[in-house]
């Protein structure tokens, strides 16, 4: 791997779909990222296999193992340190952070969350926008801050909410979007094409690609 390249922990608690993309798109030779590491709270999690698979280094450090949620975060911080991580990314890491962490990392993870924020933050965001009625929903890539799901803005893709969906219909075809836009918000978090300006995020350069796609097939699941 070549030594501009910043080095990537991923931090999941489940299967991981989006670290997956993360991986594929890091492969390419051009990408300025690689996943060195993927860590998790939970040992069963079935991403560390599909992470082992792909030749990636794996840890799990169970929340469970501490009296406090400060503790179990600075031993998430002394295990990135160890691995010379440069930046973080959350990809259904289900815990929220205390100072701790964000203090140590703050600028330097980025999250996905499954609707466009500053709407629907937290859980169930799908279930969320159906009993809005909204008739746009998607995905939003953030740096991380101590607010819940309010960082800076990186990259967004919008999706139509159709009159038959489900939870189930609308979360794939948001899902197929966040898979899209969370290595293109990597990419230019990693390259530094964009910077954090107060509470926006602001491009370096021109012609360094869109922060939000729109959907272009309603059924694309």
């Amino acid at each position: 791997m070549s030594g501009d390249k910043k080095r990537i922990a991923v931090l999941i608690s489940g299967r991981g779909s989006n670290m997956k993309a993360l991986i594929e798109a890091a492969r390419a030779p051009e990408f300025p990222a690689e996943i060195v590491l993927v860590l998790s709270n939970k040992s069963d999690a079935p991403g560390l296999e599909s992470a082992a698979r792909a030749s990636i280094e794996t840890l799990a450090i169970s929340h469970k193992d501490f009296f406090s949620r400060e503790a179990f975060d600075q031993a998430l911080v002394e295990a990135l340190e160890a691995a010379r991580i440069d930046l973080v990314c959350l990809a259904g890491f289900m815990r929220i952070f205390s100072p701790v962490f964000i203090k140590a990392w703050q600028g330097r993870t980025i999250n996905i969350h499954p609707a466009l924020l500053p709407s629907f933050k937290g859980l169930n965001t799908h279930a969320q926008a159906l009993e809005a009625g909204v008739t746009i929903h998607g995905c939003t890539v953030h740096f991380v801050t101590e607010d819940l799901d309010a960082g800076p803005i990186i990259v967004q893709a919008a999706v139509p909410v159709l009159g038959n969906d489900t939870e189930a219909t609308l979360s794939g075809r948001v899902l197929a979007m966040e898979h899209r836009i969370y290595p293109q918000a990597l990419s230019l978090v990693a390259s530094g094409q964009v910077r954090i300006e107060g509470c926006r995020v602001v491009r370096n350069k021109k012609g360094s690609g869109d922060q939000m796609l729109i959907s272009p097939e309603p059924d694309l699941q």
